[in-house]
């Protein structure tokens, strides 16, 4: 089974080794190393995939990680896959392929962004029209399932974190088992990118900011 585990390290040569060596120690064959994010106070973020053998229990690369001097685990969970960044350039291509037929141009994109975003899920929504009720216009596979809910007032001026806690239009069931979410708008065309981080982590800066380049990329293909 694959793991995805989102360490903070060192940001200094033989850091990443060492924690590639730990890994090692356990059995555990690393499948993708992703920097996340890079800190003023000389530490990085990284996202790390793991494959272990069969048996073998998550907590084990937790025990690995924390014999390496300066090396904090920030989360881990089951991740299918490898994080896969420049599968996001094939699916610019394909959705500028597809940009007169919107329905499979947003198919395409909510099929990449979980993979390339280490998210659980994707959506877009339809919120062209002011004070009218939004639609789902795509969602990826593992999307909480349609509620039936009917917001008007979708406030997405820009990339940002959502809190289901206090944003009354977000469906309740986006935020279960403590899922993190952060949305973004594409471009000028009225529609709104939803990702959804079943369990956390929370989105860094660095993330938004990448998810916002994304809709901007996107909004332009569909203008």
């Amino acid at each position: 089974m694959s793991f995805l585990i989102r360490v903070l390290l060192p940001d200094i040569p033989g850091s990443l080794g060492h924690l590639a060596e730990a890994i090692g120690l356990v059995d555990g064959n690393i499948q993708s190393v992703d920097v996340v994010e890079t800190f003023p106070d000389g530490t990085v973020m990284d996202d790390i995939v793991v494959a272990l053998p069969k048996g073998v229990m998550a907590d084990t690369l937790i025990t690995a990680a924390s014999t390496v001097e300066g090396v904090e685990v920030d989360s881990i969970r089951p991740f299918s896959g490898r994080v896969d960044r420049r599968g996001q350039i094939q699916m610019l291509a394909e959705v500028a392929s597809h940009s007169r037929n919107l329905p499979r141009a947003m198919e395409e994109l909510v099929t990449v962004i979980p993979r390339s975003m280490t998210a659980s899920w994707a959506v877009v929504l339809d919120n062209t029209a002011p004070a009218t009720p939004i639609t789902r216009i795509a969602a990826s596979q593992a999307a909480p399932e349609d509620d039936g809910s009917s917001p008007v007032n979708v406030d997405i001026a820009g990339p940002r974190i959502l809190n289901p806690d206090t944003e009354e239009w977000v469906p309740e069931s986006w935020g279960l088992l403590d899922s993190a979410l952060a949305a973004t708008p594409l471009g000028k065309t009225g529609m709104v990118l939803v990702v959804g981080r079943t369990g956390g982590p929370d989105f860094l800066a660095t993330e938004v900011q990448h998810l916002g380049h994304i809709g901007g990329i996107v909004g332009a293909i569909l203008s």
